[in-house]
């Protein structure tokens, strides 16, 4: 197919094909050739690649996903042992490369990315993944700095998935259907998941509607999490300031 990017490092070319997903490719000095030596499970239309590190490469398809996709260890040690580039890589497997790259992380945005970029926005500021989408979205994601961190936010996710109404309805007696609305006007956890499942992914804008519950729902989820309202509030504002 048609080859939409190229990035290199060392004897490795990372090739991004219009329709097929990654490709890890290595120079055979040898014989003067290239290999492909591992490519991805699924076909993915790419329309932006980024490299994160030597086995991590970012990507973003024209169906609005995004994922990041790793090279095994193990397979990157055998490869790099490999004194000619080829010998192990001499039987494919589904009809593709010899080893496959892990899936890492999987969300689906919602509009077409036209590509994206590991960058960091502010002086000192933490390294993200900036996108951007063909209507003119820009957005970013960040890395966790601790697991602390990433329990807090998988758990007020979790509790702002019934709260946005994509869950809990309210009793009839209320008169209303749900006590917020959802941000995507449908199952936040189906919308972003909608081509592959969510992996590893917080929805940022989802953490952002805390602040919009009403105080006694934000009570109730605070106290879910042994926090405060405004303790909550206070660790969304530090994860805009990481990157902002």
């Amino acid at each position: 197919n048609m080859i939409v990017t190229i990035n290199t490092q060392g004897e490795r070319v990372y090739v991004g094909d219009v329709a097929e997903s990654i490709f890890f490719v290595k120079y055979n000095k040898l014989t003067n050739s290239l290999v492909v030596f591992a490519d991805d499970t699924h076909p993915r239309w790419i329309t932006g690649v980024c490299q994160l590190d030597y086995d991590t490469m970012a990507g973003a398809d024209k169906f609005g996903n995004i994922f990041v996709c790793r090279l095994p260890t193990e397979v990157s040690d055998d490869v790099d042992e490999d004194p000619g580039g080829a010998g192990s890589f001499e039987h494919a497997k589904l009809n593709g490369a010899q080893f496959k790259v892990d899936e890492i992380v999987q969300y689906h945005v919602g509009e077409t990315v036209c590509g994206l970029q590991k960058k960091t926005l502010t002086p000192g500021g933490a390294d993200a993944i900036v996108y951007w989408t063909l209507y003119g979205a820009i957005g970013a994601l960040q890395p966790f700095l601790s697991r602390e961190d990433v329990d807090f936010f998988t758990h007020l996710e979790m509790h702002l998935r019934g709260a946005a109404g994509a869950r809990e309805q309210k009793s009839k007696d209320t008169g209303v259907a749900y006590d917020h609305p959802s941000i995507c006007g449908r199952d936040q956890l189906a919308f972003r998941s909608y081509y592959y499942p969510v992996k590893d992914v917080i929805d940022g804008d989802l953490c952002e509607t805390f602040t919009a519950l009403d105080p006694a729902r934000q009570k109730e989820i605070a106290e879910e999490l042994d926090r405060s309202p405004g303790e909550v509030a206070k660790k969304l504002e530090d994860m805009r300031n990481r990157l902002l």
